[in-house]
């Protein structure tokens, strides 16, 4: 394999490995901006913001059919599903719970994928899979007791695992039928969760507060630049991405890698303390991520080696 090849292939994973990073360090400062302004405005900013920022990528939906525009709609019906899911249910549960359920998406992406796409991951990833969710596990404490909370944070951990396949599916290539650029899904996706959190927002009045001043509130503005740029722009373009040329388990392997940077952001930025055993969880869940994306293959007289 040449050295651009390799790269190429490569370039998938390290994308996702970052934006697990990104969504890892995006709790915090989420929770500090929510300190200022409420969670369905912090959405629909957030969004609404993206989505004029992707304004010129939507003149590619000149090129695409009624079907793939469904599509990409859809996908976006589902990723505002999450956010709804995932915010209101961190509002009911503990962090604890709320991270070790959102890991259950590596547990349910591979049955997902079974059902929707009709492909029986391999051994390997099925391995992963399980040391993932020990170190979950590990990290969390495994502690459960399933709240209204934790029900949403269920939920949004199987969307999960279903916006990443149905995207997969919508992603491949077909005769006749122009796959639509990672740009433009973002676009249309932000579009939607934007306009979704805006029209909840309008049937919440308790969430209705004005946009805070820049000059007494630098610091949320500051969030919302990071959570603009790298954790939405960036990160839905670079999943997007990615999911187009790999598969959903993978994909979904690497992603939950996110508690552990979102364990070690909380300890570096937040102060939180974090005991042994959540560390071990950590360092299991990126060796399950590890496990997932490099190619081992045994040599001859040699045992285990890496696959270039």
């Amino acid at each position: 394999m040449s050295a651009r090849t390799a790269t190429a292939s490569l370039l998938p994973d390290l994308m996702l490995l970052t934006v697990a990073a990104v969504w890892g360090s995006s709790y915090g400062v989420v929770k500090d901006a929510l300190a200022v302004y409420p969670v369905l405005g912090l959405l629909a900013l957030r969004f609404g913001l993206t989505s004029a920022l992707l304004l010129p990528a939507l003149r590619h939906l000149r090129h695409c059919d009624g079907r793939t525009v469904a599509g990409m709609l859809g996908t976006g019906v589902l990723l505002l599903a999450i956010f709804l899911c995932e915010t209101f249910g961190v509002m009911q549960t503990q962090a604890s719970h709320a991270a070790f359920l959102i890991s259950l998406c590596v547990v349910l992406t591979p049955f997902a994928e079974w059902l929707l796409l009709g492909r029986m991951p391999a051994r390997r990833e099925w391995a992963a899979v399980a040391l993932s969710l020990l170190g979950a596990a590990l990290l969390t404490g495994g502690s459960l007791r399933l709240q209204a909370g934790d029900v949403l944070m269920l939920a949004a951990a199987l969307l999960r695992a279903v916006i990443v396949c149905v995207t997969k599916r919508m992603m491949r290539e077909r005769a006749g039928r122009a796959v639509p650029p990672a740009l433009l899904l973002t676009a249309v996706q932000s579009g939607v969760v934007a306009l979704g959190s805006a029209a909840v927002l309008l049937g919440v009045p308790a969430q209705w507060q004005a946009l805070p001043a820049p000059s007494l509130h630098a610091g949320f503005w500051a969030s919302v630049v990071y959570l603009v740029g790298a954790c939405t722009l960036f990160a839905f373009f670079a999943q997007n991405y990615a999911i187009r040329r790999s598969q959903p388990t993978r994909v979904a392997l690497l992603m939950g890698s996110e508690p552990a940077f979102g364990a070690l952001f909380a300890c570096l930025w937040l102060g939180e303390r974090i005991a042994p055993a959540g560390w071990a969880g950590g360092a299991l869940i990126v060796g399950a991520s590890l496990l997932a994306t490099v190619r081992w293959r045994r040599l001859p007289r040699a045992g285990l080696a890496l696959e270039s």
